[in-house]
């Protein structure tokens, strides 16, 4: 059951109420810092993230609440200093959900989501103090993949796309035929940047065809993972370590996992 809006707003003012005292009373909080704070930021949002990938209720709640403390620690920081308070987030927060939906708060009309994407990527670009460009609004400490596929999407949405999603594998194909004459003639320099551009073409593939890249990724790394850890413990069970094993004996243990399930 879901909790009264005058609950949650009630319970919004507590968890505030509290930070307040901690900022005062413990020594630890008190002495925090942006600087400080920031890589414990970092660590709580793909704790977050583990806990979405694995749909498990109970730790989204938590990890939730530990970005949430970060948030309003973030801000009362900021308000330490006159510069702005949580509430100044909220109400910039709402304002451009406002202004970026003019379809439910206008009179604009659209007839999907695509079109909802496109018009959120213009009207940032007309924002007073937004983003000066297309791709300025990408952060340059995104990992890699997830930066090239946001770089990609954004290109998109303004007409920078292929015209369909089939063309793309000419593209692919293309790059691992650089990669391959890179490999022979032995110029590791440019091997590195032509895999880089056989990467960057498939991440595209996988944005064309609706797929997120970092989530098919880490399917495959879980996998792994999961298969590899068999082929570990099932080793050890036979009395022998990985590397006293052949690499036939190797592949025999990891087709046993793969017809098990694992």
């Amino acid at each position: 059951m879901s909790n009264t809006k005058e609950y949650k707003m009630e319970a919004f003012g507590a968890l505030l109420d509290v930070l307040d005292e901690l900022r005062v009373k413990c020594p630890w909080d008190a002495k925090q810092t942006n600087a400080s704070l920031r890589p414990n930021t970092i660590e709580e949002t793909f704790e977050l993230a583990d806990a979405l990938y694995a749909d498990d209720s109970d730790n989204i709640k938590k990890e939730l609440g530990d970005v949430l403390l970060h948030i309003i620690f973030y801000a009362k920081i900021a308000d330490e200093s006159n510069r702005f308070d949580i509430a100044d987030v909220c109400d910039a927060l709402r304002n451009k959900l406002i202004y970026r939906h003019p379809h439910v708060f206008g009179n604009e009309e659209v007839s999907n989501s695509e079109q909802v994407i496109q018009n959120w990527e213009q009207l940032k670009l007309k924002e007073k103090g937004g983003n000066k460009s297309v791709l300025s609004g990408v952060p340059n400490s995104l990992p890699s993949i997830i930066k090239a596929y946001r770089v990609q999407e954004k290109a998109a949405n303004v007409g920078f796309d292929w015209e369909s999603a089939e063309q793309v594998w000419a593209k692919v194909k293309e790059e691992i035929s650089e990669v391959e004459a890179e490999i022979l003639k032995g110029n590791q320099s440019n091997l590195e940047k032509e895999f880089g551009d056989l990467l960057f073409s498939i991440i595209n593939a996988a944005r064309l065809y609706k797929v997120h890249p970092d989530t098919a990724l880490e399917l495959t790394n879980r996998k792994f993972i999961s298969r590899f850890n068999y082929v570990e413990e099932t080793a050890k069970s036979m009395g022998k370590s990985l590397k006293e094993m052949s690499l036939e004996e190797m592949d025999s243990l990891w087709d046993e996992a793969k017809d098990r399930g694992v």
